[in-house]
């Protein structure tokens, strides 16, 4: 067991997951990056009213992303919700630009192994 110890420290704070009635793709400069009808919606509030922390994030399949134009970066970070995430840089281009959690706590392995890509820089449309 690998429970989240944020979850016990800040009761109030709510990570729920969810797969993605969307069509999500992922475009960068005109290049589409990824393309999946799989993905797993990420939704962060926090506090009595619910005030939401960060806007819906999309987790989508590997399989569903072109891979080869990521290069795996050595950046880290963790979340006392979601675990370790490791990160991508685009090759040639953005750096950190795409994050995953490869071991993520328990309550979260919905996304395990998914990737995530940051809104300034690529272009997201779910439809």
């Amino acid at each position: 067991m690998n429970p989240a110890p944020g979850f016990k420290k800040y009761p109030g704070h709510r990570v729920d997951t969810n797969p993605s009635t969307a069509h999500v793709k992922v475009m960068l400069d005109g290049e589409i990056i990824a393309d999946t009808r799989e993905a797993v919606e990420l939704h962060e509030s926090t506090g009595e009213g619910k005030k939401t922390v960060a806007p819906v994030v999309y987790y989508i399949p590997r399989k569903d992303v072109k891979m080869d134009r990521l290069v795996r970066s050595s950046h880290r970070t963790h979340c006392p919700f979601k675990g370790d995430a490791s990160y991508f840089s685009v090759a040639g281009g953005a750096e950190n630009a795409v994050w995953s959690y490869e071991t993520p706590y328990d309550e979260m392995l919905a996304i395990k192994e998914r990737l995530a890509f940051y809104p300034d820089k690529f272009e997201i449309k779910p439809t």
